[in-house]
């Protein structure tokens, strides 16, 4: 399996929901690559301004893959995974919908430049989808890093827990509910984004 990086109340629920869906590890810290890779941060956010200069609606794709990734098995990057038929990019709710791949491949070439072999993809991810939101005029939130990348991409998983296109309003609360999450949780990931994207995303 190839392995490469392939309103302000509404962004804090957000942010509540992914510290939610972190894997619990007494690792993460918000400086964990503050001896090994010191300018990660500034790597990433270059990189994500550059995709919103060139494509606005990268923002809402970014935090999107993010959300999605955090569904299935916590956020481990496994997402980004070349699962083939069996893998997450090729679940029903992300194939032909989930994107964004390429700009996180772009993202981690540059930071394997600057400190190879250091930041997991899901760090990557996960501070990338912080700048989409930043830089789109929303507020700035600490990331807890440390993670390690998933070396399982589940498609039946992906297609059991996240919310689909065509869901059914009681099924994608069940799933949000599911996650420990709530109604409020489903206004805020779902329709913000979706009028960013001027498409469906759960």
């Amino acid at each position: 399996m190839k392995r490469p990086c392939s309103s302000s109340g509404y962004y804090f629920c957000l942010m509540n929901m992914f510290l939610l869906l972190l894997p619990v590890r007494s690792q993460l810290t918000t400086d964990f690559y503050k001896s090994s890779c010191p300018n990660l941060s500034k790597i990433v956010r270059r990189e994500v301004q550059k995709a919103l200069m060139n494509e606005i609606r990268m923002a809402a794709s970014l935090l999107r893959l993010h959300f999605h990734d955090c569904f299935v098995n916590g956020c481990d990057g496994s997402i980004l995974l070349d699962g083939g038929d069996d893998g997450e990019k090729s679940a029903a709710p992300n194939l032909n919908s989930a994107r964004g791949y390429e700009v996180v491949d772009t993202i981690k070439s540059s930071v394997e430049s600057a400190c190879s072999g250091v930041v997991s993809c899901a760090d990557i991810l996960a501070i990338a989808a912080r700048d989409s939101v930043f830089l789109s005029g929303g507020p700035f939130w600490k990331v807890p890093l440390g993670r390690r990348d998933g070396t399982v991409s589940n498609g039946t998983l992906a297609t059991e827990v996240l919310p689909a296109p065509f869901d059914p309003l009681n099924t994608i609360i069940s799933k949000f509910t599911n996650m420990g999450l709530n109604l409020t949780d489903v206004v805020s990931l779902s329709v913000p984004i979706q009028l960013a994207e001027q498409v469906y995303i759960v």
